[in-house]
C-alpha cells in the first residue's frame, strides 16, 4: 500500500475507533457477554458486520437519506429509546435479583436471543446512523472517489480490533466477577446507563 492509500486508511481507523470506543449500549452489550463467556464470537460477529455495513453504507452515500428524512430519523430514535428503557429494566431485574445472576459457567440466554439483543442495541440505536452512516460517510467523502473505499476499509479495521479486544479482553476481569455481588453493581450501572442514553435520545442530543 502506498502513502497516498494508507493516509485515507489511517485517518479512517483513527476516525472510526473514536466513535466506536465511546460507551455505549451495543459496548455495554459486548462487555458483559464477554465477562460470562456467553456466544461471545457470535456477539462480536454481528458488531463486526453491522459497523461494517453502516459505514459501507455511509461511504456509499446514504448518509445524505438521513438528512433529507428527518421523519424517519424521528421513528428511530422513539424506538431506540423504548428498547433501551426495556433493556435497562432487564437489567434492573438482574441486579434486584441474585439468583438470576451466574457468574459461573452456568448456562444463561440463548444464542438466538443474545443475536437478537444485539442487533436491536445496534439497529434501533439512532446515534449509530448519525456518527457511523452520516459522520463517517462524510469524512470518507473528503478523500475522493477512491480514497473513501481506503478510508472505509480503516473504519471497519477498527471496528475489528475495537470489538474483538472488547469481548475477548473482558475475560481477564473474570475473577472479579466470579462474585454475584460484581454482577449486581454491573448491571446496576448498565441499567442507569440506558436509561441516560435513552432519555438523552428523547431530548435529541
Amino acid at each position: 500500500m502506498n502513502t497516498l492509500s494508507l493516509a485515507p486508511a489511517l485517518a479512517g481507523f483513527g476516525s472510526g475507533l473514536a466513535l466506536i470506543v465511546a460507551i455505549g449500549a451495543q459496548n455495554a452489550f459486548v462487555l458483559r457477554q464477554g465477562l460470562r463467556r456467553e456466544h461471545l464470537l457470535a456477539v462480536i460477529a454481528v458488531c463486526i458486520l453491522s459497523d461494517a455495513v453502516l459505514i459501507l453504507a455511509g461511504t456509499a452515500g446514504i448518509g445524505r437519506l438521513t438528512q433529507t428524512a428527518p421523519l424517519a430519523l424521528d421513528i428511530i430514535r422513539w424506538a431506540g429509546a423504548a428498547f433501551l428503557l426495556a433493556y435497562a429494566f432487564l437489567s434492573l431485574r438482574r441486579a434486584l435479583n441474585p439468583s438470576a445472576l451466574q457468574a459461573g459457567g452456568q448456562p444463561g440466554g440463548t444464542l438466538a436471543a443474545a443475536v437478537l439483543t444485539c442487533l436491536s442495541l445496534t439497529w434501533l440505536n439512532p446515534h449509530v446512523y448519525l456518527d457511523t452512516v452520516v459522520l463517517l460517510g462524510s469524512l470518507a467523502a473528503t478523500h475522493g472517489p477512491d480514497g473513501r473505499w481506503v478510508f472505509a476499509a480503516g473504519a471497519v479495521a477498527a471496528s475489528t480490533m475495537w470489538f474483538t479486544a472488547l469481548g475477548f479482553g473482558a475475560r481477564l476481569l473474570g475473577p472479579v466477577f466470579a462474585r454475584p455481588r460484581a454482577w449486581q453493581f454491573l448491571d446496576a450501572g448498565i441499567a442507569v446507563f440506558m436509561v441516560l442514553l435513552a432519555v438523552s435520545l428523547v431530548a435529541g442530543s
